[in-house]
């Protein structure tokens, strides 16, 4: 009987105290205060905030070699898909005109293609005189071959830009931080204290002019490299075209004299 009364006075207990319990574990939280991160005292704003004029010249050389290396790269990239629409117009244009004359002014003024076949047409017309002396086939052929010459001298424009920042950007970044570097010993020397903290944080910003004359040179190379290959596809294209045109130009002129001697 006293342990029924004993186990009855618990349950008692456990209704009276079950509101309060699931009060307090529904209620929320409190926020867990997380701790701010400390600014990071070393970086690439900390290199210039705290470089010498030597420093922060060499980090604007290195922009402007990057800057001067991506604009070679995107107006070149420009510049050859636009010969290479020309191209394609002049296989479609050029070779359905009657004469020669019709198939150049079928072209933009600023095609290639154009320049190639109207530098041919002059050689033509000019083939007299001391000039008259020479065969018409060798005028044609070389007049044709300035003419490509002229184009390929004119796509190989900036690309020396791009070989320059690709071979001596790793130079100027590596001269920065043996500089850093430099600096970094002097102030931890004047200091009188070579901890690992008072060591790692200068000579860490110094190699980033390592990394950031890297960064310039790579993309500076490879454009350059991808630039080169694709004006080997155009000049060959454009070479081809001239090797036709020079064809055509001497089978005019044969059948030109053959209809003469007839007369």
């Amino acid at each position: 009987m006293r342990s029924r009364n004993l186990f009855i006075a618990c349950a008692m207990l456990m209704l009276l105290a079950a509101p309060q319990a699931f009060a307090q574990a529904s209620a929320p939280l409190p926020a867990i205060q997380m701790p701010a991160a400390a600014p990071n005292p070393y970086g690439l704003g900390a290199v210039w905030a705290q470089g010498d004029w030597v420093a922060r010249i060499t980090i604007l050389i290195l922009l402007v070699m990057s800057v001067a290396s991506w604009y070679v790269l995107v107006s070149k990239l420009i510049a050859q898909s636009r010969i290479g629409e020309q191209g394609r117009a002049a296989n479609r244009e050029f070779w359905t005109r009657e004469t020669v004359r019709q198939g150049a002014d079928a072209l933009h003024k600023s095609s290639p293609y154009r320049f190639v076949a109207e530098s041919a047409l002059e050689a033509t017309r000019k083939h007299e005189g001391l000039i008259g002396r020479v065969d018409l086939n060798t005028w044609v052929a070389q007049s044709i071959e300035r003419a490509v010459g002229t184009v390929h001298s004119r796509a190989q424009e900036g690309l020396a830009v791009l070989a320059t920042v690709g071979s001596t950007a790793p130079f100027v970044g590596l001269f920065g931080t043996v500089w850093g570097i430099y600096n970094a010993l002097v102030r931890i020397g004047a200091s009188g204290q070579a901890s690992i903290d008072r060591v790692a944080g200068p000579v860490g910003e110094a190699l980033i002019m390592t990394a950031i004359g890297l960064a310039v040179a790579v993309p500076a190379v490879l454009g350059y490299n991808w630039l080169v290959r694709r004006n080997k596809v155009v000049m060959d294209g454009i070479r081809a075209f001239g090797s036709d045109l020079h064809t055509v130009l001497l089978a005019a002129g044969a059948g030109t004299a053959a209809n003469e001697a007839q007369g």
